[in-house]
């Protein structure tokens, strides 16, 4: 039986390490299509996955070779985490640049809409503001109408009015004329007939002549005489004027003195306040003094009634009348009695 040969040490780890740098090609090479292919994500720390093989036997040169792989992997590692660090930096701030740019979009589109809202109100109020004026422009037409409707009636009025005016002027002064020829015929037809009769007198006068001749000397006589008579008695009448005059001036100032009594009660009883105790059979003698302007200068109760309040309400109506306009331009002895005097009051009198 022949005896088999064992294999060298170099020949028991040749394909263990072949196999060994293929898994890690192959591992690199699947990290390297995922990265590629891996869609935006939150950063995650990577996490590279390694099976170790512990061989019984090894050599020193496949110990030194696993770790340089071990190595180089670590540092792939790295730089793939660095390189994946800073793509997510760099979409953070790509991110971050498009929510400031949607953030200023965002902003100027308010700022649009702001604008155009802006202008929308200024137009509605631009809009507003031309209806207003036109609004007010048609009631200032129409007022300015209406006034000159108004202005043109009131003129087609006065116009007709000064038609209406004229026409009766004409019509009176055509009546004055047609009166003044009538008048004139009349005062013709007058003079026509005084000339006449005058004629007629003068005839009869002339054929009487030489008989009146004698009675008319007489006549001439007893006319003269006449009027001297009449004469004389005019004089009479006018020297006699002043006289008459002052007896009738006389005689008026009597019956003005004797009314004002009278007037006194009839202006008491106009502003007299009838106090509610006043009752009929009341009477109150007041003392009145006045001036001769005919003002109220006093006045006071010579003898009370009994009742304060109706004594009080005479003496107020009586005070009321502050001044008698009526007095004025009396005579001295015609005012003198109502200087200071007495007057009996009673509820009937103040009543009427």
């Amino acid at each position: 039986m022949q005896q088999q040969r064992e294999p060298s040490a170099s020949e028991s780890y040749f394909w263990p390490s072949v196999l060994a740098i293929g898994l890690h090609v192959l591992v690199f090479g699947m990290l390297f299509v995922s990265f590629a292919m891996t869609p935006e994500l939150p950063p995650a720390k990577p996490i590279v996955q390694a099976t170790l093989y512990q061989l019984k036997s090894k050599s020193q040169a496949t110990t030194q070779t696993n770790q340089k792989l071990a190595g180089e992997a670590k540092k792939s590692a790295a730089r793939q985490t660095e390189v994946e660090q800073m793509e997510q930096k760099k979409v953070e701030q790509e991110a971050i640049k498009a929510a400031e740019q949607k953030k200023e979009e965002a902003a100027q589109k308010a700022e649009e809409a702001k604008k155009a809202d802006e202008a929308k109100k200024a137009d509605e109020a631009k809009k507003a503001d031309e209806a207003k004026k036109a609004e007010a422009k048609k009631a200032e037409e129409k007022q300015l109408a209406d006034i000159a409707k108004k202005k043109a009636e009131e003129e087609a009025k006065k116009a007709a009015e000064e038609e209406a005016k004229k026409a009766a002027a004409e019509e009176a002064k055509k009546k004055i004329v047609e009166d003044a020829k009538k008048k004139a015929a009349e005062d013709a037809k007058k003079k026509a007939e005084a000339d006449e009769a005058k004629k007629k007198v003068a005839e009869d006068a002339k054929k009487k002549a030489a008989a009146d001749a004698a009675k008319k000397k007489a006549q001439d006589a007893a006319r003269k005489s006449a009027e001297e008579k009449k004469a004389q008695a005019l004089a009479d009448l006018l020297s006699d004027t002043p006289q008459r005059q002052q007896a009738l001036a006389d005689e008026q100032g009597d019956e003005v003195a004797g009314s004002f009594d009278d007037l006194i009660r009839a202006r008491a009883a106009e502003g007299w306040a009838r106090p509610p105790s006043a009752r009929q059979g009341m009477t109150v003698v007041l003392q009145i003094g006045m001036l001769p302007d005919g003002t109220v200068a006093s006045v006071s109760v010579a003898k009370s009634s009994g009742d304060g309040p109706f004594d009080a309400s005479a003496v107020a109506a009586v005070k009321n009348i502050g001044r008698l306009t009526e007095m004025q331009g009396m005579k001295s002895s015609d005012f003198a009695p109502y200087r200071s005097f007495k007057m009996t009051f009673t509820p009937e009198d103040l009543a009427l």
